[in-house]
């Protein structure tokens, strides 16, 4: 949530922070602004609404020389999207601004502080605060002063700072939100997010939690929690450019659902042996440790719990384990019952979610070993995990994911198989079998972008419905609970998900003439109860969809859609993919926001 550029250099700063803030607005945000630094002092300008309002006012950047400046884009947090609230924000004596993701848990207690020493206050932002106290602190050295105040920080932070009296140099902090240093040719880049700077620079340091930068065109220097320089190799970004533009598309969500054949090649392949195995680097245990184990809990939000309740049953056949699902918001809450002997496996896009994150350190603190099935191989999930397990999908712009969600299934179907093969809990010649099926998914949905049209016409017959419900058995279900999200999250539209068993405890009483509702049958073992209730919402009056790998079911819905037949326990894989476009063309035609859907941010870093 939130975007943070800075940038200090020998080129005009204000072009480059528009587009690297432009490039952030995937992460959802309400106002933005840029502060630029020189000689004669700081100037900041920020607008409420969207980006191309700022961009407008400073004419893309015409006219500023200024070469160092930080730029933001806000999510509404403490206070309204104004213009008062939007970042960045100047101390009270105009020689400090900063910009800020997270959020600052004892704001109230500050912001008395600072009232009580009559301390003019100009918006309702918890990061203000921040700008105020650094002049207070302020003896003489920047870093000094940055230091006190972010120890007195209750709470999550990014921060970027400029100081008048140092024109040349960016200062940089954080903690449980993340940030990186762009290294380019005698120029440095701030960001909270890779694609920011990718066109500028592929080489990147990652700050950690407790550590501050200074930054300058001459160099940078990272300080530990304990104040001593640190000393951290400079990284690749295993990204391009060209992957984080939208090309020809007219949507990043739309290029992304047609990139996942791609992705799952690139999760899947490199872990499949030539002769039929799951190679030991998805699950780093010995047999023995694997034998040992009691249960398996899979953690992640949204779509990453959902891909969590498809691994669910999936290890729990194969590896002969009890699994749960969690919700990451809630799993730490419950006081979770963990030790050495469980498995908690942490799903997530960004590897920056605040709850997943809140989730792991408790699951550590108890003991339990962690996995992290995680797309961005430098983030603080990787980092804080026992063992990481990286999706490669490439970076994800639409705020509703597609080709992540995918990749993540893929990414458990291996720990499942690695698990049953460490456990023995297979039988002869299965792991070959499963491996082989894995081998053809990137194929079949490959074949299943191929309904797109056909999608667009249904769209076009439903976008004027207010409800939707989506059932399924199995891994159906959890396949449905995904559907459900990507129509109601981009569209607008009222939507839920159902195991098809439920409906005669309370929700069939929602249906009526013309309800639409989408029915996933894709396991033939299944399918006979899945007709059944199918034919229990027709007889009410329901418009149904039928998702099927049974070609001879073609009178058992308004519109049958059969799908390629997989390995039951993979089929989410595939059923996903015609949905997901059903969701966008919905949404495309109702003229929503596609890429950036109201309220929401793509990556989550505050609780």
């Amino acid at each position: 949530m939130c975007g943070i550029v800075g940038y200090c250099g020998t080129q005009a700063a204000t072009p480059l922070l528009l587009a690297g803030l432009s490039r952030l607005e995937y992460r959802g945000y309400d106002s933005a602004g840029v502060a630029l630094a020189d000689e004669t002092g700081l100037s900041v300008y920020k607008e409420a609404g969207r980006l191309s309002l700022l961009t407008a006012r400073l004419r893309g950047g015409e006219g500023f020389s200024q070469t160092v400046g930080i730029g933001h884009t806000r999510w509404a947090t403490h206070g309204k999207p104004t213009t008062a609230n939007a970042h960045p924000h100047l101390s009270a004596d105009g020689r400090f601004a900063v910009v800020h993701n997270g959020i600052i848990e004892n704001e109230a207690e500050l912001r008395r502080e600072l009232l009580d020493a009559d301390v003019t206050l100009r918006s309702e932002t918890d990061t203000e605060l921040i700008a105020q106290l650094l002049q207070r602190e302020y003896q003489g050295n920047v870093w000094d002063a940055l230091r006190r105040v972010t120890a007195r920080l209750t709470g999550s932070f990014a921060l970027g700072v400029l100081y008048a009296g140092e024109p040349e140099t960016v200062y940089a902090a954080r903690r449980q939100s993340p940030l990186v240093l762009g290294v380019g040719d005698g120029e440095l880049f701030l960001a909270s997010d890779m694609p920011a700077i990718l066109p500028y620079t592929a080489q990147f340091v990652p700050l950690e939690d407790g550590e501050t930068a200074r930054l300058s065109a001459d160099g940078y220097t990272i300080y530990g929690a304990d104040g001593e320089p640190i000393t951290r190799a400079v990284q690749e970004a295993d990204w391009d450019a060209e992957s984080a533009e939208r090309g020809e598309y007219a949507h990043f969500m739309l290029k992304e659902i047609e990139e996942q054949p791609e992705a799952l090649a690139a999760t899947l392949l490199p872990h499949l042996t030539a002769d039929g195995a799951v190679g030991d680097e998805v699950l780093p245990l010995t047999a023995e440790t694997a034998q040992a184990l009691r249960r398996v809990v899979l953690v992640g939000c949204g779509s990453a719990y959902h891909a969590g309740v498809v691994g669910r049953q999936v290890i729990e056949r194969l590896a002969q384990l009890p699994a749960e699902a969690e919700i990451a918001s809630e799993f730490r809450y419950r006081q979770p019952m963990l030790d050495r002997h469980t498995l908690v496996i942490f799903i997530s896009q960004s590897g920056e979610t605040a709850d997943t994150l809140a989730a792991l350190r408790e699951s550590k603190r108890k003991g339990a070993r962690t996995l992290s099935v995680v797309n961005v191989a430098g983030s603080t999930l990787a980092a804080e995990s026992d063992a990481v397990l990286p999706t490669r999908a490439g970076p994800e712009i639409a705020v509703a994911t597609t080709k992540a969600y995918t990749a993540q299934l893929a990414a458990l179907y291996l720990v499942a198989i690695r698990l049953g093969a460490l456990r023995g809990t297979m039988e002869d010649g299965e792991e070959r079998r499963l491996t082989a099926e894995l081998r053809t998914l990137p194929h079949h949905v490959r074949e299943l972008l191929g309904t797109a049209e056909r999608m667009h016409a249904l769209a076009r017959r439903q976008q004027a419905l207010s409800d939707a419900y989506f059932i399924g058995r199995g891994t159906d279900y959890a396949a449905a609970l995904e559907a459900s999200l990507k129509l109601k999250e981009i569209s607008y539209i009222h939507s839920e998900a159902y195991a098809a068993g439920e409906l005669k405890h309370g929700t069939i009483s929602l249906i009526e003439e013309g309800t639409f509702v989408a029915a996933l049958a894709c396991d033939e073992t299944l399918l006979p109860k899945t007709l059944a209730n199918v034919r229990e919402v027709r007889a009410r009056g329901a418009w149904v969809l039928l998702v099927t790998t049974d070609p001879d079911t073609a009178d058992a819905a308004d519109e049958v859609l059969v799908i390629p037949q997989v390995e039951p326990l993979f089929q989410a894989s595939l059923s996903i993919v015609p949905l997901q476009l059903f969701g966008y063309y919905v949404a495309l035609e109702r003229g929503c926001d596609i890429d950036r859907p109201r309220n929401l941010a793509k990556s989550v870093t505050v609780e």
